[in-house]
């Protein structure tokens, strides 16, 4: 089975990291590394100047945890070990000293909502509806959980994660601060996303960093925090209900 790619370019001072997954941009675990991995490298190369992450294709941005992976966990510590990934990206996006541009062009669910929420500035389109389905599959949107909740507040994030089932709106995402703004066609997006990025590759990088310092204040301890929610889902997926869940969907009851 195809595994997808991540795929880097730098030009004129802003790198653009690409990931895609046939399954609707899904994510496993080497996709998540790999996304990590090039994120780092992206923010530590001396041409860079601003970071952009995209998904490939016109639909889905991200369809968060590979479900062909999650349903092959049969013990703590792989759980732990897929779930860590998405710390890993989360805490590279925090970490790495440029500016980081989401472009969110589809639907977002789970980490992929993780992502969208981690980034320094995002944009999407009005087909960028949000989903934190965690909770239907008998686990929660722990580890995305900080990244979500700082961007959008606790009551919202309290919101998303409870109505597991339910599709919330670009617009609604905007209104709450998940994304900066929201365009009509995905044209629109990548002009204006192409223009931030240009305008950033222009600023004095030394203020940049700084200034992300500064938006990520009070964020220290996620690599621990992120680690220990890993933990968490990694635990709550051997449970007997997402077990059930996971043989009814293969069943296709679900």
């Amino acid at each position: 089975m195809d595994t997808g790619k991540v795929e880097t370019r730098i030009s004129n001072g802003i790198a653009t990291i690409e990931f895609f997954h046939p399954q609707s941009n899904s994510m496993p675990g080497e996709l998540l590394r790999s996304l990590a991995c090039e994120i780092e490298n992206a923010g530590k190369h001396k041409e860079t100047k601003v970071i952009v992450i995209k998904s490939s294709g016109e639909k889905a941005f991200c369809a968060g945890a590979s479900f062909d992976e999650l349903i092959s966990i049969s013990d703590l510590e792989t759980g732990k070990k897929f779930f860590s990934g998405f710390a890993a990206v989360i805490n590279t996006m925090r970490k790495a000293p440029k500016f980081i541009i989401a472009r969110v062009q589809g639907k977002a669910v789970g980490g992929g909502v993780g992502i969208a929420s981690a980034a320094d500035y995002t944009l999407a389109t009005e087909a960028a509806s949000v989903k934190l389905s965690e909770l239907n599959v008998g686990i929660g949107p722990f580890v995305v959980g900080p990244a979500v909740e700082r961007k959008i507040g606790s009551s919202a994030f309290a919101a998303l994660s409870i109505n597991a089932g339910e599709w919330m709106s670009a617009e609604w995402a905007r209104e709450k601060g998940m994304y900066a703004s929201v365009y009509p066609t995905i044209a629109e997006l990548d002009k204006a996303v192409e223009g931030l990025a240009t305008r950033l590759s222009q600023s004095n990088p030394e203020a940049m960093a700084l200034l992300k310092k500064v938006f990520w204040e009070g964020t220290e301890n996620w690599d621990t925090i992120l680690a220990q929610r890993a933990e968490m889902s990694g635990k709550l997926v051997l449970s007997e209900f997402t077990k059930k869940f996971i043989e009814s969907f293969k069943q296709g009851v679900r």
